[in-house]
């Protein structure tokens, strides 16, 4: 049987990361974020670096085309035998339509992870994590676009998810170990 490919979603501060991170751990299966391939990018230099540290550090969502691209070059090169664990992928409705369509085309077992938790959660676990590793996109102004992008965009992308039956809900404002022990649940780990 093939292994799923594993996706967690949700807002800025609600744990994708966190969650991604111990499930790698249990499984021994890689991480991808989209953030860490646009970061590959602008450590490259290229034509692109500048506009998406810029971008980033702001707190706005990049193209969703841009993101599609790290996306499925990602997806495109998962061995027959391997999987991977997306953090973060299906911000705008352009891309979770192309998730939505490339992970059946491809014909494989899959699990998108909507982690739902209150925005004065998200803005208290930003404050730690920015006290923590001083991220330039977790300054309280960034925060505050970061989430506005939320409603604007990703919303719209999680409805498309969820009208199309896409989406296993989890409540992520409980301790990260019992959210971390769904997940396993629901995937059969346990």
């Amino acid at each position: 049987m093939q292994k799923p490919i594993i996706f967690f979603i949700g807002k800025p501060g609600s744990g994708k990361g966190t969650q991604a991170n111990l499930l790698a751990q249990a499984t021994g299966w890689p991480v991808v974020g989209s953030s860490g391939g646009l970061r590959e990018i602008i450590a490259s230099g290229g034509t692109a670096a500048h506009k998406l540290k810029e971008t980033m550090d702001a707190g706005h969502l990049v193209p969703y085309w841009v993101v599609s691209y790290v996306y499925l070059k990602t997806l495109f090169n998962i061995p027959e035998d391997g999987t991977v664990i997306f953090d973060g992928t299906s911000r705008t409705k352009p891309e979770a339509e192309v998730v939505a369509e490339s992970i059946k085309w491809i014909e494989r077992p899959f699990f998108i992870f909507h982690l739902t938790v209150p925005d004065e959660e998200v803005h208290a676990r930003i404050a730690l994590r920015r006290d923590k590793e001083g991220r330039a996109d977790d300054h309280p102004d960034a925060v505050q676009n970061r989430l506005k992008a939320y409603y604007d965009s990703t919303d719209a992308a999680i409805d498309h998810l969820r009208r199309q039956g896409l989406l296993t809900e989890i409540d992520g404002h409980r301790p990260v170990e019992v959210i971390a022990a769904e997940v396993r649940g629901i995937l059969g780990l346990q």
